[in-house]
């Protein structure tokens, strides 16, 4: 097409560096609010980069210039074109004014890649990525990877959005899979879509789904992408279940970060088998000691108190116990209402003593 960077690779092609303007080449549309722009160097550079790291592009909106971080969606397998899917949230600025403004032929600044959330290249391991909203760009851009590489693809992608119409890149995704049976895809969306056929998983990511899903988690190696109370789901969700946290990556998509010393504390609960603990059971004047990596249910048992109870995995809600007094850690599959929680309540079967507690059983 007339007008149109042509994509082609010299044998004096250099590689792409920030100080190069960045040149638009499509825009794609995706999902409601959401488009993929890719972009070519105009001196026929090649990008080279790593898999889920980010780009800051400079966007000239009216008012002044703004920065805007995004994670790379394309893979640095595909050297051509460099690409980023971008969502625009309530109260985008940046966004905005790329999915109404920026078209084929434009040019922009931009700076980068930088990023530690990253998969290395060479390394055949095996994989979980976890995802949600937009946080599934740095996921796509390893899974791309991978796949070309077209070795150690062994890949289960589990995606949450809201409804289907909102999963990013789909298709894309769809066809890798459905040539690479080592990639195995999950969509979870909590809603519907209106007049449309959805058959696969619905609700909120638990314990449960994550060992349906991928029953050999504890072989895997997990990176997880989202908004922050996602995350910090994902995370107790996995200690509950005692992964390794050793071998668990996650990235905002907020606000990425360059360095291992950028990185935030995770305010995690650990919790420790040499760690003392007590459980006093009010109605039944018994205090019994244990260690935290006890759960209440089990306590209660060892000590002949009976509190009713169906999955002992936190989703029935039968062992619902009012706790006293103490602190308990408790991740559940959701078995219990915020209000139970607000009022007191705590799965005996999910939750562990922090020092000494009090239930009423």
């Amino acid at each position: 097409m007339a007008g149109q960077p042509a994509l082609t690779v010299t044998a004096d092609a250099g590689i792409w560096k920030d100080d190069e303007i960045l040149e638009c080449c499509a825009m794609v549309p995706e999902a409601p609010n959401v488009a993929t722009f890719s972009f070519v160097s105009p001196s026929g550079n090649v990008f080279r980069y790593l898999p889920g790291q980010f780009i800051t592009l400079e966007l000239p909106v009216p008012g002044g210039t703004v920065w805007r971080t995004y994670t790379i969606s394309s893979s640095p397998s595909r050297p051509l074109t460099l690409a980023v899917t971008v969502k625009a949230q309530e109260g985008s600025i940046g966004t905005r004014w790329m999915l109404e403004h920026l078209r084929p032929g434009m040019k922009i600044k931009a700076t980068g890649p930088a990023g530690i959330f990253t998969i290395q290249p060479r390394e055949q391991k095996k994989y979980l990525f976890i995802s949600a909203g937009s946080g599934i760009t740095p996921s796509l851009s390893m899974t791309t990877y991978l796949y070309d590489r077209g070795a150690g693809t062994d890949i289960v992608f589990l995606h949450c959005a809201k409804r289907p119409s909102d999963i990013i890149c789909r298709q894309r995704l769809e066809m890798m899979a459905a040539r690479v049976p080592e990639l195995k895809l999950y969509f979870l969306v909590e809603e519907d879509d209106p007049y449309l056929v959805w058959t696969g998983l619905r609700g909120r990511l638990n314990q449960l789904m994550i060992g349906l899903i991928a029953g050999d988690y504890m072989e895997r190696d997990v990176y997880c992408c989202g908004p922050e109370p996602f995350m910090n789901a994902v995370r107790e969700m996995l200690i509950g279940l005692g992964y390794d946290m050793d071998r668990y990556s996650q990235e905002t998509f907020v606000a990425p970060v360059k360095t291992e010393e950028q990185l935030p504390e995770n305010d995690d609960v650990i919790l420790d088998e040499a760690a003392e603990a007590s459980v006093t059971f009010a109605t039944s004047e018994i205090t019994a000691s244990c260690s935290e990596t006890d759960t209440l249910l089990a306590v209660a048992r060892a000590n002949g108190i009976v509190i009713p109870s169906g999955c002992t995995f936190g989703v029935c809600g039968t062992c619902k116990t009012r706790k006293i007094s103490g602190d308990v850690h408790m991740v559940h599959n959701g078995g219990i209402s915020e209000d139970d929680i607000e009022a007191g309540y705590v799965l005996a079967c999910c939750s562990h003593p922090i020092g000494a507690v009090e239930l009423d059983a």
